[in-house]
């Protein structure tokens, strides 16, 4: 069958499908969903933390307790107490693998090793994985999670709240880079491998047959619901990890290639972000486009399933829409989560939601890249995430220069200078028109020059808490004479805080000016609050 649809091409198929929202996403804890009273009191729960779609395990132990004899009780009751409280479900199959183990298979399958064989170590140590390389591990899976696709599809065809399905949960091998069962070392002599200890082309091996195994149940999916988008999520090789020590093999994003040749019915390889460095880890998931790759807009549309939830979930949310025009963002274990955690996700998703409604009333689509050419070949909006050391971001909008910095920046809140961390500041920076942005967000300044401006400007000055320059008992030295001034500088014509309503109007809320502007000097939204500014500039 000819394949639907290129991977990075997602978009396209996102139009036709419920999952065109930007998926303002929380995934459950890993046992949030094994009753109908768990998923009774999560589902409510969850829409009142302001998320528009919950990321559910779909378990393969509790979907067949006996082989061959299926349960969906928990499935349905998802998909039921979703549509009650106006949620979307995306479903994890938790099916051969999950976290590498094979530990959410159903017991008959655990205890007949004989039949459905595991991974070994090359000491011949069995471990608690299910080989890739059994034609009988991958039919038990594959009929289980074909049985699932089928009942959704008869379920909620129709209806459209299952907008997504992940596949397996992030595969790889641990202890080992590779499987050395006997079905592995015979894939591996036919494969024609002779890198043996090598561990990245031991990795590189098992790579091609974890991605051979998910296409067959990626093209099971396809077939049974054509307009199921599908994706992989990966643990990261961070850390300066070696393959075996993180799960080997993954879809990572330095394996793409192969993922991409192997599994081509996948639509996504998602980045599960729990390290340092986010920013770094989300760009390389956000892939470009590449000349051979043809009309689509991106090779790898951004989608972060799992990302650690705390204080700085909120701005990360925000920064990824913004700069990668991100599909969607889900903190992990929202459901468990302290209230000091899950309070930045609801105000950045009552932001985000507004944006939203702004850009899709003005053929902006947040989720569809491709809906208008101009916003493929001329960026048109950014992400902003600040912390203590990476506190500045310089953009160069065609000629107009905004600086970009961490509100900390600024010397009026004493948290700035009193050794107090500081906290993740974000924001999405929007353009609507010529000297015309919103920004959305919270911990950050934006200032606004001309590009002749900003390359003649003098030398920053260190500002005292009255936003003067900082005095001094040495009095001034004497300076050469400075260059005549060239050129048009920007100003500041008018901040607003606003709201945006759900047919996409701006509403004024305050005008910000004097003291909220340092009496025109910036654009600012401080660090415990979360607000949307419409900022219009002229030239003068």
């Amino acid at each position: 069958m000819k394949r639907l649809l290129a991977i990075g091409a997602v978009a396209l198929l996102l139009q036709a499908t419920a999952t065109a929202q930007l998926i303002l996403g929380g995934e459950l804890s890993n046992s949030a969903a094994t009753s109908v009273e768990d998923i009774d009191e999560v589902m409510p729960r969850m829409a009142r933390l302001g998320l528009n779609t919950v990321l559910v395990p779909a378990y393969w132990e509790l979907t067949e307790p006996e082989e061959g004899v299926f349960d969906f009780t928990l499935i349905d009751r998802t998909i039921d107490r979703a549509r009650e409280n106006g949620l979307k479900v995306v479903f994890l199959w938790f099916g051969a693998w999950k976290n590498s183990m094979s530990c959410y298979a159903p017991a008959w399958f655990k205890q007949d090793t004989r039949r459905f064989p595991r991974a070994m170590t090359r000491q011949g140590k069995p471990l608690e994985i299910a080989s890739a390389f059994s034609p009988s591990v991958l039919q038990a899976d594959l009929k289980a999670f074909t049985a699932l696709m089928e009942h959704l599809k008869e379920k909620d065809g129709d209806t459209g709240t299952v907008v997504m399905m992940q596949i397996e949960n992030e595969v790889g091998m641990l202890e080992s880079a590779r499987d050395h069962a006997p079905l592995a070392l015979r894939a591996w002599r036919n494969d024609g491998e002779t890198a043996d200890g090598d561990p990245y082309a031991e990795e590189r091996f098992m790579a091609r047959h974890y991605a051979r195994y998910v296409e067959q149940l990626a093209r099971a999916a396809r077939s049974i619901m054509p307009a199921m988008p599908l994706f992989v999520n990966a643990a990261l090789n961070s850390r300066g990890r070696k393959p075996g020590e993180y799960p080997s093999a993954g879809p990572l994003a330095h394996l793409y290639d192969i993922w991409h040749a192997e599994a081509p019915t996948i639509d996504m390889l998602c980045p599960d972000i729990y390290d340092t460095g986010f920013k770094q880890w989300a760009a390389l998931y956000a892939m470009p486009r590449r000349p051979q790759d043809g009309d689509s807009a991106v090779r790898n549309r951004l989608f972060i399933p799992e990302s650690r939830c705390c204080p700085a979930s909120g701005a990360r949310a925000l920064y990824v829409v913004g700069e990668h025009q991100a599909l969607g963002f889900s903190p992990f274990a929202i459901d468990q989560a302290p209230e000091q955690d899950t309070r930045p996700i609801t105000q950045a998703y009552t932001l985000l939601r507004q944006i939203e409604n702004y850009q899709t009333a003005n053929g902006l689509s947040v989720t569809n890249k491709s809906a208008n050419r101009k916003s493929v070949n001329r960026k048109s909006s950014w992400g902003l995430l600040f912390d203590q050391q990476d506190r500045e971001r310089i953009i160069d909008d065609e000629g107009v220069l905004m600086t970009c910095r961490h509100y900390f920046t600024l010397p009026w809140d004493p948290r700035a200078t009193d050794g107090s961390p500081w906290p993740e500041g974000g924001a999405l920076l929007l353009r609507i028109g010529k000297h015309d942005y919103l920004l959305a967000g919270n911990a950050v300044v934006v200032d606004f020059k001309t590009r002749t401006e900003y390359q003649q400007q003098e030398q920053q000055k260190q500002l005292g808490e009255d936003g003067f320059a900082q005095g001094g008992a040495t009095p001034p030295q004497p300076t050469a004479p400075q260059p005549s001034f060239r050129g048009k500088r920007l100003g500041l014509l008018a901040v607003d805080e606003v709201s945006i309503d759900p047919q996409g109007r701006i509403i004024p809320l305050r005008r910000h000016n004097g003291d909220q502007t340092h009496q025109g000097r910036h654009a600012r939204i401080g660090a415990d609050e979360w607000k949307i500014l419409h900022i219009r500039l002229y030239e003068y």
